[in-house]
This record gives C-alpha cells, structure tokens and sequence, in this order.
C-alpha cells in the first residue's frame, strides 16, 4: 500500500483546503495517509479555531465561490478524513508551548512528536508539507 505524508504547519483557510483534500482523495485511492500538525496547522484540527480560520487577505471573494460550488467546511473534511482512516498526530512540543491538550482538539487524534512522524513517513512514497 502507497503512504502519503503530509505536514500541516501553517493555520490558513487555504492551506486548510490543501491538506484535506489531499488526504482524503489519497485515502479515497487506498493509500495509507498521515498528517502530522505542528505550530500553526493545530489550528486545523482545533475545536474551535478551525470553525473560523483566517482566509487570506485580499482573497475574500472566494467565500462566495465556497458557498455556491457547497464546498464541504474545515470541521466537515476533518471528519470525513478520520471517517477514511486518515491518521491525525498532533505535535506534543507545539500542544505543550500553546498550552493546550488532547481534549481540545477532535476526536481521534494521536498526540506525539517528530519520531512518531517519522516513523511513518520513513516509508512513505510522497511527502508533502503545508
């Protein structure tokens, strides 16, 4: 089976678009996927901050091409990435500067460090950071 990847590190709306649809069409074509999220791209997987992350500025028209083409929400594709098995690990050093814990973030993700990562990643046959 194909491994992807992939490191969330950057807390955007966009960039919130790239991880997931990544992930899940790489789980959608049978391929074993890991994201591993760390400074600002726990905020993809936050509770509350992924509800409200920032679009880029000057980029607001997209919005309204969101809502027409009914682009799934930040908190939707989370769920139907860890619905497709996604492995989600949140980066324990980061989660311990912010001050934060497992329980503030979705159900069923992993909480480690770069190790753990790149125990998956070793294998992988594309990596890709965000």
């Amino acid at each position: 089976m194909n491994k992807v990847a992939i490191i969330a590190s950057n807390g955007g709306l966009f960039d919130a678009y790239k991880v997931f649809n990544i992930a899940t069409a790489a789980a959608a074509s049978d391929q074993e996927v890991a994201i591993f999220f760390t400074f600002e791209g726990l905020n993809l997987i936050h509770l509350e901050a992924n509800k409200q992350l920032p679009m880029p500025e000057g980029k607001e028209h997209f919005a309204e091409g969101f809502a027409k083409e009914n682009v799934p929400s930040i908190p939707e594709l989370v769920e139907m990435a860890l619905e497709m098995g996604v492995k989600f690990i949140g980066c324990q050093m980061t989660m311990d500067v912010m001050n934060v814990t497992k329980e503030d973030f979705v159900d069923g993700i992993e909480v480690g460090g770069a190790v753990t990562f790149l125990e998956f990643a070793k294998n992988s046959d594309i990596t890709l950071t965000f």
